[in-house]
């Protein structure tokens, strides 16, 4: 747990030194007044939580405050530590099926980070959790696209089942599904082609994809992963809502968190969209996705 909260330490300094280092001033105030309320809550919603999740946040520490009197900073700042746990508290996704092959989709839009962290979560899953992935390459549309996973897929030791640019991406997955059961392997991992989550069309052919998962294997496709750029602050959750409902996402991969200072998305995302946040990105190596932890993420941002 240590080792988890220094890691998230290290990958939200921006956000922490930007936002939350203010919100734990705030609380510490020696005379806590309607004007700190005030600026708590514009603070909060400076770090991209939300208007609705700041403003019930605030509320319950206001509520808390006049129940019982408190005035001590270590008293208030812990009560604010556990308030933002829970709103991070979102049931995890099921777990992805033993035997095979299970079959995960991670989807999202242009420049998301969606291709690297795939190959990323490959290399977690089979080396954390002893699961024997291959690689979908169904962003067709791009060569580079293709390019860039082959090329991971390389040095990560995974396997890449890949077509033609574009080419067909429900005829990729067929073939990553049927190249899995040949080679004994129990997880697809599809890279889906990045797409704005405004444009109907392209919605519409992801929902194709997952119906060729869908006939391929019973109860496929049994994940999906969006991945968000957390440095798209507010823009993230309208992205997270038009892929839910689309695609059925099942939990979110939070990246660029290193370099953003909108680490308070987190917790729109799960108090507005109900979606658990899964991993995290903290930075550019393959060790830097790292499994959510809500209270490590907490501690990293009030602390430091």
């Amino acid at each position: 747990m240590l080792s988890s909260i220094k890691n998230f330490a290290a990958g939200l300094a921006r956000t922490r030194q930007a936002v939350f280092g203010r919100i734990a001033n705030l609380v510490g105030a020696t005379e806590i007044t309607a004007d700190t309320w005030d600026e708590l809550e514009s603070t909060l919603i400076q770090a991209d939580m939300g208007v609705v999740v700041s403003s019930q946040l605030v509320e319950r520490l206001k509520n808390h405050v006049g129940e019982t009197g408190v005035t001590r900073q270590h008293d208030l700042f812990a009560f604010l530590r556990g308030e933002l746990i829970a709103l991070l508290s979102v049931p995890p996704p099921p777990p992805l099926p033993a035997g095979g092959p299970a079959v995960l989709m991670m989807v999202g839009v242009n420049g998301s980070g969606k291709t690297t962290t795939a190959a990323k979560l490959a290399k977690v899953l089979r080396d954390r959790e002893r699961r024997k992935p291959i690689l979908a390459a169904a962003d067709t549309f791009r060569a580079a696209a293709i390019g860039q996973l082959q090329e991971w897929g390389g040095r990560i030791g995974v396997d890449v089942i890949a077509g033609q640019p574009n080419g067909d991406p429900g005829a990729v997955v067929y073939d990553a599904i049927a190249a899995a059961r040949s080679r004994g392997r129990d997880l697809v991992m599809v890279d889906t082609a990045g797409r704005l989550h405004t444009k109907f069309n392209l919605m519409e052919e992801l929902k194709k994809v997952r119906g060729v998962a869908a006939k391929a294997v019973p109860g496929a496709p049994h994940s999906v992963l969006l991945v968000l750029d957390s440095t798209t602050g507010q823009n993230a959750i309208a992205q997270a809502r038009a892929f839910k409902e689309a695609v059925g996402v099942t939990g979110v991969v939070l990246t660029k968190l290193d370099g953003s200072a909108k680490g308070g998305v987190a917790f729109a995302i799960c108090r507005e969209l109900a979606l658990p946040i899964v991993y995290v990105g903290l930075g550019e190596k393959v060790e830097d996705l790292v499994a959510f932890d809500p209270e490590a993420f907490v501690d990293g941002l009030l602390s430091g």
